[in-house]
């Protein structure tokens, strides 16, 4: 049980690609039982959607209740035949465990189980003044509908809501226990199609393009620089991913454009006054050139700052006692299940390198995994004395 690194390997084996986790959760709740904790397999399924497995897992009743929270499905391998090492074998080589999940993130939960195991030993559960729980989704990686979100909303119906949380998703980026993801930033989807009239090039004055329209509303908004940042969040950035008329002769004028574009956004933003500034964007392009257009906007993601705390003097403090390191507190990156943990408890995210998330050859260093283990076992120990 206090071995993270043959827990790791049995997990990787267990090929839990999102949504079929049950494998590898079986896994885990055998671990947990084993060490005492009271286990609820959660399963939720949405209409239309594939089912979801979900794990809770709590030892002790009291305060303050510490949870760790992660998820044990995967990302596809892709094409295997360019791994170094097959994706779901787990095998070590001069010191390096590779397989698909070993940093994102079955490293962490692994890393969670031996670190209980390890702090259990020294102590009888029966002492513990609080409460350790797990909350191990297998969603996290999909739409993100029947995992945590659900999970939460069964655990505050029935009495399970933390004190506070860590997400172990890879955080750190030179070093284990240089960063600590206090926040992130919110994410606004949105889809704009100007509508004109088809015609051909030759006639433009019989026909209506709506690729022009289309073209000066992204310049004006892409051409603006939002804000600056803020003392916790980088720059609001909006990006555009897909441009789409569904054309492919060049001499027809398109009766539709099409593009997607994504806003990530800081604390100096609000989606509602996003979505206000790209409206009226929109309005006044219409007006200057005529023509028509649809806007659809959808996120799941706000923005959200864990201020300096309990929480973050734990974390902080248990990779401060183990690396000597001070972590940088950090809001970057993408978004993470901590979006919607942060709704019912403080939550910050910790956990190893993030340098191969999703890529082929994944891996994780065993002493990198030996050292967040430490690390949050460091955690547990500051939280109960």
């Amino acid at each position: 049980m206090r071995d993270p690194v043959a827990l790791l390997q049995t997990l990787i084996r267990e090929a839990s690609v999102t949504p079929d986790s049950s494998g590898a959760l079986d896994r885990v709740q055998e671990l947990l039982a084993a060490m005492g904790f009271t286990c609820w397999r959660l399963p939720f399924q949405s209409p239309g959607a594939e089912r979801i497995d979900n794990l809770f897992a709590r030892l002790g009743t009291g305060s303050p209740h510490f949870c760790f929270a992660g998820h044990v499905d995967v990302v596809p391998a892709g094409d295997e035949t360019k791994w170094t090492y097959p994706p779901f074998a787990a095998e070590i080589h001069d010191g390096i465990l590779y397989g698909r999940g070993a940093v994102d993130m079955k490293g962490s939960v692994a890393a969670f189980c031996a670190a209980v195991a390890r702090f259990l030993a020294e102590r009888p559960a029966s002492s513990l003044n609080g409460s350790i729980s797990l909350l191990i989704t297998g969603d996290e990686e999909g739409a993100a509908i029947d995992g945590t979100v659900k999970v939460l909303e069964w655990m505050q119906a029935n009495g399970h809501v933390p004190d506070m949380c860590v997400v172990g998703e890879p955080s750190c980026t030179a070093t284990v226990g240089d960063t600590i993801k206090v926040g992130r930033r919110g994410s606004l989807n949105t889809t704009l199609t100007v509508i004109g009239r088809q015609g051909h090039v030759a006639y433009p004055h019989k026909a209506d393009n709506p690729i022009h329209k289309l073209v000066r509303i992204l310049d004006r908004l892409a051409s603006r620089q939002i804000d600056r940042g803020n003392e916790y969040f980088e720059p609001t950035s909006l990006q555009i991913s897909t441009v789409d008329v569904g054309n492919r002769a060049v001499n027809v004028i398109p009766e539709r454009a099409t593009a997607h574009f994504n806003i990530r956004f800081n604390s100096d933003q609000t989606r509602a006054g996003l979505e206000a500034w790209i409206t009226d964007e929109c309005e006044k392009v219409i007006r200057e050139m005529g023509g028509a257009y649809e806007l659809h906007f959808s996120s799941n993601a706000d923005v959200f700052l864990t201020q300096p705390g309990p929480l973050v003097e734990t974390v902080s403090g248990a990779i401060r006692d183990i690396t000597g390191i001070a972590p940088e507190l950090s809001t970057g990156g993408g978004t993470s299940d901590a979006r919607f943990i942060k709704n019912y408890c403080p939550v910050v995210e910790f956990g190893p390198l993030n340098a191969t998330i999703h890529q082929t050859d994944e891996h994780i260093p065993v002493a990198d995994l030996e050292l967040t283990t430490a690390i949050y076992r460091r955690m547990l120990e500051r939280c109960f004395g």
